[in-house]
């Protein structure tokens, strides 16, 4: 069955905006289209000052979004959501939506997406790209497919930067909301002995499978379907869940049985006007000892006392 591509415009001072507004439909990926700073990009990026005709004649007032609705959801709910989250943020718009098989959208969101230094340690390399220089860095060999996480949001990015750090040698790691996989997959790349991965999402849990085996780390890294409470049991030394408030507030009441003393519980994808609501809902034993902001977005370490 066809998928459905849902394309929103706004003007670019409002596309960050919009695109965590976007984030919030689906739970795979989403790309976006903004050359309002292209010659600065280009320079810093590339170091050179030529550029492509066809780049050049790009709008450079507005931003393009793209959101790709899988044939099980409901794309009609989805352009709702996004018309009154818009609405109410005063941002004008134009949205527009039309049919898509999955290869045709994987091909056009692909060509958005590039090798992702991460950190000190980590690089982000989709497998149809070659033009890297990893350096020192573990290479993160991903196909993500449609399945959320492919290390461009803010969300992703935060969570790899305290997995860095607190992962050692011999943790046990167990991943919530797994998506891609891709938390599992660094994790483990960077020393962790096990990953284990939940998701509720069929299709999010082959590709984390998949990507797995890209990595070499197959042998210790298992993908489940299903909720936490149903299908997960001990304690580990390291917790993630890049998901949504909602969501953490949700796990908040299950999430101290799979923890000890020593066990960092990593949360992300929390927007900072929900902070208060994430940390109003964690078990009164649990202290949050650092915080990680980017754009609006928070990434939490916490323990329990």
């Amino acid at each position: 069955m066809d998928w459905t591509e849902i394309t929103v415009t706004v003007p670019s001072k409002d596309i960050e905006t919009a695109g965590n507004i976007a984030q919030m439909t689906v739970p795979y990926g989403i790309y976006i289209e903004d050359y309002s700073e292209l010659e600065q990009e280009v320079l810093e990026i590339a170091n050179i000052d030529l550029i492509d005709e066809e780049l050049l004649k790009k709008d450079r007032e507005h931003g393009i979004i793209h959101i790709y609705i899988s044939p099980e959801e409901n794309p009609a709910e989805a352009v709702s959501f996004i018309r009154e989250r818009l609405g109410a943020e005063g941002i004008s718009y134009e949205i527009s939506s039309g049919s898509c098989d999955v290869e045709s959208c994987l091909v056009s969101w692909r060509k958005y997406f590039k090798p992702i230094p991460v950190g000190e340690k980590i690089l982000i390399r989709p497998i149809w790209r070659d033009d890297y220089e990893a350096g020192d860095r573990v290479v993160l060999n991903l196909e993500p497919g449609l399945a959320f996480g492919t290390g461009t949001h803010e969300t992703t990015r935060l969570c790899l930067e305290a997995l860095e750090k607190f992962v050692h040698p011999g943790s046990r790691m167990l991943d919530v909301g797994s998506g891609s996989g891709i938390l599992s997959v660094a994790g483990l790349l960077l020393g962790a002995q096990s990953a284990l991965g939940i998701d509720i999402d069929e299709m999010a849990v082959k590709s984390s499978m998949e990507n797995a085996k890209l990595n070499h780390v197959e042998d210790r890294y298992k993908g489940i379907k299903g909720n936490l409470a149903d299908k997960v049991e001990g304690t580990f030394d390291i917790i993630t869940a890049n998901i949504v408030a909602d969501a953490i507030i949700m796990l908040s009441a299950d999430i101290e049985k799979h923890m000890d003393k020593n066990t960092v519980y990593i949360m992300s994808g929390i927007i900072d006007s929900r902070l208060q609501d994430v940390l109003d809902a964690l078990p009164e034993n649990m202290t949050v000892f650092e915080q990680y902001e980017e754009k609006g977005w928070l990434c939490l370490a916490a323990k329990l006392r």
